[in-house]
C-alpha cells in the first residue's frame, strides 16, 4: 500500500512562500492498495491537483471516505476533476448529520447549490455512489477493510481504521483528547473521569498495533488551553496515543493555517530533544505535501 499526503493543513489554505515545504492544502490522503484500487482520505483542497494526477488513470474507479464535513475536509470536492468524466464510478462514504438529519449526500449537495457553486451535483458526469456509515461498520474494497469511530470533534467525526494485506493504519481525522468538563470539587468528576478513561482505553484499543497512525496535532501544548474544547489535538496527545496504542510510525498532520515551515521544523527539533530519552516512543514525522510512505 503507498500512501501519499495530498493535503496536510487544517482549516483554511495557506499557500505562500511560507509554506513551500510542507505545503499549504488541506487536508486529503491518497491510498493506492497493492491490488490498484484508489482510497481517499478527506477531500480538502489536497483533492484537486491529486484529482489531475488521476485523469491519467481514466476511467476511474475510486472511494472517498469524509471524516467529519468541515469546510477544510471537504471545500476540494466540487473541484475533483474525475466527478465529471462520464464511465468514471466514484463512490463517497461519511457520516450523517444529527442535528438536521441528513445523509452524507444531503450535506455534500449543499456546497454544490448555485449559491455556493456553477455547477449543481447533479450535473456531474460520473456515476456517483453516496453511503452514509454507521460506526464500526466495516467497508470491504477488493482486499481492503475500512473501519470508522467516532472520534471527539464539534460535528460528528469518523476516524478510519484501514486493513490491507496484513498492513495497517488509522486516520483520527480532527481530534482532541477528552477532558473533564466538570472540576475536583463537582459531584460528577469522578463519574465523569472513569467515562473518560474507558472511552480513551477504547480508542486505544481500536488503534492497537497499526504500522501507521496519521493523527491531528494542530496546537502545541502551550497554544492548547486557549483553545480547549475546539476539537484538535496537539504535538504530545498525538505522541502520547500512538505510544499507549503501540503504533510503528505516526505523521503529524492539520497544521494550523499561521504555522510556516521554519515553525514546523523548529516543533520538530523541539519534541526530538523532548522526547530523546523517552522510552516507547513511536518514530514521528511532521507530514508535509507530496510525502509519499509504503507499507
Amino acid at each position: 500500500m503507498k500512501i501519499t499526503f495530498r493535503g496536510v493543513r487544517g482549516s483554511i489554505p495557506s499557500p505562500g512562500p511560507n509554506t513551500v515545504r510542507y505545503g499549504g492544502n488541506t487536508t486529503s490522503i491518497e491510498l493506492e492498495t497493492d491490488d490498484g484500487r484508489i482510497i481517499i482520505l478527506d477531500a480538502g483542497t489536497g483533492i484537486y491537483p491529486l484529482g489531475q494526477n488521476l485523469l491519467k488513470q481514466m476511467p476511474l474507479k475510486c472511494s472517498i471516505f469524509i471524516t467529519h464535513t468541515h469546510w477544510d475536509h471537504i471545500q476540494g470536492l466540487p473541484f475533483f476533476v474525475p466527478l465529471f468524466v462520464p464511465k468514471n464510478e466514484i463512490s463517497i462514504y461519511g457520516a450523517f448529520d444529527p442535528v438536521f438529519d441528513r445523509s452524507i449526500k444531503d450535506v455534500l449537495n449543499r456546497q454544490m447549490e448555485y449559491c455556493y457553486f456553477p455547477v449543481r451535483e447533479a450535473e456531474l458526469k460520473a456515476d456517483i455512489q453516496y453511503n452514509t456509515l454507521r460506526e464500526r461498520q466495516t467497508i470491504e474494497i477488493g482486499a481492503t477493510k475500512i473501519t470508522p469511530i467516532l472520534m471527539n470533534h464539534p460535528v460528528l467525526n469518523f476516524g478510519y481504521r484501514i486493513e490491507s494485506n496484513g498492513k495497517s493504519l488509522f486516520f483520527t481525522g480532527d481530534n482532541e483528547p477528552l477532558f473533564n468538563i466538570y472540576g475536583p470539587d463537582d459531584d460528577y468528576y469522578l463519574e465523569y473521569e472513569v467515562l473518560i478513561a474507558n472511552k480513551n482505553r477504547m480508542l486505544a484499543d481500536f488503534i492497537k498495533g497499526v504500522d501507521i497512525l496519521i493523527a491531528d496535532a494542530a496546537y502545541t501544548s502551550q497554544e492548547y488551553p486557549a483553545r480547549k474544547g475546539w476539537g484538535h489535538g496537539t504535538f504530545d496527545s498525538c505522541i502520547a496515543l500512538a505510544k499507549e496504542a503501540g503504533a510503528k510510525d505516526l505523521y503529524l498532520t492539520h497544521h494550523e493555517p499561521l504555522r510556516s515551515d521554519n515553525d514546523l521544523d523548529n516543533i520538530y527539533s523541539r519534541l526530538q530533544e523532548q522526547y530523546s530519552s523517552v522510552q516507547g516512543i513511536p518514530q514521528y514525522t511532521i507530514a508535509s505535501e507530496g510525502l509519499e510512505v509504503r507499507l
